[in-house]
């Protein structure tokens, strides 16, 4: 997906792509114009003087394509989650921040239309509560339902409704989790990951939140965050937000491809310095990293986790 709309801009050539296996990149490098697989980063750091990289890996693989676009001062593009691992991407941060490295994070959501509808209603609105989900299915990679190579479902997928919540209503002090386990483990012996979890939260401006996943429901997969105020409830999901108030509803839908304005300020900052347009940095990211590794440690262990 983002190979395919790089390709649509004009002024971006992507020359080389590095995958787990040559194999694998020459099959993917050969769907584009120009590119030639790798199947070394190195090699292709080495081989090429590159303006940018996209980092698209599962995250228990993140760590040594970051260090070698540090060590070359090589802006990069990475998708969510940062990692597997707690505290990896704050050992980055501290070298990416030396640097003065641009970044960009797949929080694609930040970019929707509803979602910059609902930060200026919620402006004028007083908050009380939060309401996120993530609901669906296991996705069948290997990877994903083991708990050390994915960080499980709160941390690879519903990473996007914390980050939401951060973006929207503000910034999370406390987590307390609890996790329900052995429905997906009795239906795959390689997973190893919850089935469900709830988090509630507490936040800097005093409001709570709640955020639920399950990972075990075979169809109808749903996301979203409900933000209740003063003024009524935000409804905020893929298709757009709802602004429900005591007398009307109205709907804000999407209509720009978020993706795509992600795609843009990247680049846009990339060719220009000015990094303003990017609304996830890698430094902005951490933070949503630590909220979901929390939940994690609050879950096995049933203490509060307190965030400074």
């Amino acid at each position: 997906m983002h190979a395919r709309l790089l390709t649509q801009q004009d002024d971006v050539d992507i020359v080389a792509i590095t995958g787990s296996s040559k194999q694998k990149a020459d099959s993917f490098a050969a769907k584009l114009p120009h590119a030639k697989g790798y199947g070394d980063a190195t090699a292709m750091l080495d081989a090429h003087m590159l303006d940018a990289v996209y980092i698209c890996t599962p995250p228990f693989a993140h760590g040594m394509f970051e260090e070698l676009c540090i060590e070359r001062g090589i802006p990069f593009f990475i998708e969510k989650p940062l990692s597997s691992e707690e505290q990896l991407p704050h050992q980055l941060l501290s070298r990416i921040q030396e640097k003065g490295l641009i970044t960009s994070v797949g929080y694609h959501f930040r970019y929707m239309d509803g979602t910059e509808r609902a930060k200026e209603l919620l402006a004028n609105r007083q908050l009380a509560l939060s309401l996120g989900y993530w609901m669906g299915g296991a996705p069948g990679g290997t990877w994903w339902r083991r708990q050390e190579r994915s960080g499980g479902q709160f941390v690879e997928q519903t990473t996007h409704i914390v980050d939401l919540l951060r973006y929207t209503v503000g910034e999370v002090t406390e987590v307390y989790a609890a996790y329900h386990e052995g429905i997906l483990s009795t239906q795959d012996a390689n997973a190893n990951v919850a089935d469900a979890g709830t988090v509630t939260l507490k936040l800097t401006n005093g409001s709570v939140a709640t955020i639920s996943n399950t990972c075990i429901i075979p169809a109808g997969e749903q996301c979203g965050l409900h933000i209740y105020t003063n003024e009524g409830k935000l409804e905020i999901t893929h298709g757009g937000v709802k602004d429900h108030t005591a007398d009307k509803i109205i709907e804000y839908k999407n209509r720009s491809n978020p993706y795509e304005k992600q795609m843009k300020a990247f680049l846009h900052a990339v060719g220009t310095g000015d990094a303003s347009q990017i609304r996830s940095s890698y430094e902005d990211a951490c933070q949503t990293h630590r909220v979901t590794m929390a939940a994690n440690a609050s879950a096995a262990s049933g203490n509060v986790i307190k965030l400074a």
